[in-house]
C-alpha cells in the first residue's frame, strides 16, 4: 500500500488530488455536534495543500436515498473544514455536475474544495458494478491522483471507495495508515493481557467479532443492551430490556467456547433499571433503581451497568496491556445512565496499556463525556470498519489501495 508520504516525495504541486474522506459527522438542526472525523482527515488535507496540490475532498453523510436531500448536505462539514484549516474552502452543490467541475477548475495550487454528498448520486452505493463504474469514471474526471483517507467507509464496496482508486494513481492517507497500524497491534502481535470491552444495543452486530475474539482475547467484558441477551441465555429474567431471543442459542455456544478456551467472559452483576426509557431531549431526571443483574423486575428495563459492575470492570481492565473497546455500557446520552460508560472510559485512561476506542458511539461517548482524547492510545474513526477488520474480513477500500 503506497502512502501519502510517497506521493508528497514525488511532488503534487498543481495536481488535482481527490481525497476520499469520512466527513460523516453527527448533525443536530444543521449544526455539527462532534467534529472528530473532520479533524481526523485534517493532517492529510493540510499536507497536500501545503505541498501545492489542488485538493478535492469528497465524502458521504448519512443515508440519503441516492438523490439530493438538504438534511444531508456536506456544507456544514465543508465550513468546519475551512475553519480548522484557517483558509477558505470552496463548496460544490453537486457531485460530478457543473458545480463540481467549476469548483475544481477554480482551484489554485494549495486550495481546497469539497464536493456535495457522494450518496446524492445512486451510483455511489449501487450494487450494480456498471452503475458504480460509471459514477467512478465521472469522479475520476475531477482528479489526477486518489488518496483514500475515509477509514469509516473502507468496509463499503462503494464507487468512491472501491472503484475509483483503480482509475487513478492511488495512495493511503495518514488516517488510514494510522488506523491500519493500530488494528495490526490488535491482531498480529498483541501484548497481553488483552481485554476487549463490547457494548451497544444489539448482540447480533458483534457476533462475528466475538467469534474471532474467543480465540484471541484473554477477557471479554460485555455491557450495553447486548448484555441482556447474555443474561437471558444464563436463564435470568431481563424484563423489558433489549433482547434478541433468536441469538440466545449462539450466545450460549459462545459462553461454552469461552470457558473451553480459557477466555474470561464477564457480565454485569448489577444494573440500573427503570419502567420507562429516559427523555434524551430534555434530559429530565430519570426514575431508576439499582438491582442485581439476576433480579431484574419483569416490568423494568436495564439502561446501564450498576456501581458494582463498574468497579468489577475497572478491576478487569487494570492490568491490561492491550484494550479494545467498542460500544457504550448504557444510554450514555442521558446523564443518569452515563456512569457505566464513563467508568469504562476512565479505566482506559488510568490504564498503562495500549488502549483503543473503536469508533462509533464509543468515540462519541468519550467526547460527549468530556474526556481528553489524547488520554487514549487511539480513537478510531470507523466503528464498523474496525469491527470487520477484527473479524478478519477483507475490507474493499483497503484492498483497492493495496495493489
Amino acid at each position: 500500500m503506497k502512502t501519502i508520504d510517497e506521493l508528497l516525495a514525488d511532488g503534487v504541486s498543481g495536481k488535482r488530488v481527490f481525497v476520499r474522506a469520512d466527513l460523516n459527522v453527527p448533525l443536530a438542526d444543521g449544526t455539527i455536534t462532534d467534529d472528530g472525523r473532520i479533524r481526523a482527515v485534517l493532517p492529510t488535507v493540510k499536507a497536500l495543500a501545503d505541498a501545492g496540490a489542488k485538493v478535492v475532498v469528497a465524502s458521504h453523510l448519512g443515508r440519503p436515498k441516492g438523490a439530493p436531500d438538504p438534511a444531508f448536505s456536506l456544507l456544514p462539514a465543508a465550513e468546519r473544514l475551512g475553519e480548522l484549516l484557517g483558509a477558505p474552502v470552496a463548496f460544490a452543490q453537486d457531485t460530478v455536475g457543473p458545480a463540481a467541475h467549476a469548483a475544481v477548475d477554480g482551484l489554485e495550487p494549495g486550495q481546497v474544495a469539497v464536493i456535495e454528498n457522494l450518496r446524492f448520486n445512486p451510483g455511489e452505493t449501487s450494487k450494480d458494478d456498471a452503475e458504480r463504474a460509471e459514477f467512478a469514471d465521472q469522479l475520476a474526471a475531477l482528479a489526477d491522483v486518489y488518496v483514500g483517507d475515509g477509514f469509516g467507509a473502507v468496509h463499503r464496496k462503494h464507487a468512491s471507495v472501491y472503484d475509483l482508486p483503480a482509475r487513478l494513481p492511488h495512495y493511503a492517507g495518514y488516517l488510514i495508515a494510522q488506523e491500519v497500524g493500530v488494528l495490526k497491534k490488535l491482531t498480529d502481535d498483541v501484548k497481553r493481557p488483552y481485554v476487549v470491552v463490547l457494548g451497544g444495543a444489539k448482540v447480533s452486530d458483534k457476533l462475528a467479532v466475538i467469534d474471532q475474539l474467543l480465540g484471541k482475547a484473554d477477557r471479554l467484558l460485555i455491557g450495553g443492551g447486548m448484555a441482556y441477551t447474555f443474561l437471558k441465555a444464563q436463564g435470568h429474567e431481563v424484563g423489558i430490556s433489549l433482547l434478541q431471543e433468536d441469538q440466545i442459542p449462539t450466545v450460549k455456544e459462545y459462553m461454552e467456547r469461552a470457558e473451553k478456551n480459557g477466555v474470561e467472559l464477564v457480565l454485569p452483576v448489577d444494573v440500573l433499571v427503570s419502567p420507562e426509557f429516559p427523555d434524551l431531549k430534555t434530559k429530565a431526571p430519570a426514575q431508576y433503581t439499582v438491582v442485581d443483574a439476576d433480579k431484574i423486575p419483569a416490568d423494568q428495563e436495564g439502561l446501564d451497568i450498576g456501581p458494582k459492575t463498574r468497579e468489577l470492570y475497572a478491576s478487569k481492565l487494570a492490568d491490561a496491556e492491550t484494550v479494545f473497546w467498542n460500544g457504550p455500557m448504557g444510554v450514555f446520552e442521558h446523564p443518569d445512565y452515563a456512569e457505566g460508560t464513563k467508568a469504562v472510559a476512565q479505566a482506559l485512561v488510568d490504564s498503562d496499556g495500549f488502549t483503543v476506542v473503536g469508533g462509533g458511539d464509543s468515540a462519541a461517548a468519550v467526547r460527549t463525556l468530556g474526556f481528553d482524547e489524547n488520554a487514549f492510545g487511539h480513537i478510531s474513526t470507523g466503528g464498523g470498519a474496525s469491527l470487520e477488520y477484527l473479524e478478519g474480513k477483507t475490507l474493499p477500500g483497503l484492498a483497492a489501495l493495496e495493489d
